[in-house]
């Protein structure tokens, strides 16, 4: 339980730096309020534990042929669908095109990647 409740902050606040990050540049949040940032990296992490490992097995040809990169198409497309996903229960943003959908994917890659080298050993002793 511990594990999920620190996955779901990180998420949290990765989201909420894209979206800050972002607003105003192609990125517009419904609300900006931390419930709805919670309710939004739940929604961000179901998206990613259903499709995520469908898309990339689908797409293994693409990724071996660009050597991993497409991994951040996979990342623009998952975040784009929880914006639109979270938008239709009040929580999500609005995004308008590839380029911001791009930058705030990879800004929710990097905030995340920073928060679960600061977590590793909290997320480490519950296995």
């Amino acid at each position: 339980m511990k594990r999920f409740i620190i996955h779901l902050l990180v998420n949290t606040v990765a989201l909420y730096a894209a979206v800050a990050i972002m607003n105003g540049h192609g990125i517009t949040p419904q609300n900006t309020n931390w419930l709805s940032f919670i309710w939004l990296a739940l929604i961000f992490g179901l998206i990613n534990a259903i499709l995520r490992p469908i898309l990339i097995v689908l797409s293994c040809p693409l990724l071996i042929l660009t050597l991993g990169l497409g991994t951040l198409l996979i990342n623009t497309l998952l975040f784009y669908l929880a914006g639109l996903l979270g938008t239709s229960f009040g929580v999500g943003f609005t995004v308008d095109g590839f380029l911001p959908a791009f930058l705030g994917a990879l800004v929710v890659s990097l905030v995340s990647f920073v928060l679960h080298l600061t977590f590793h050993s909290a997320l480490k002793s519950e296995k």
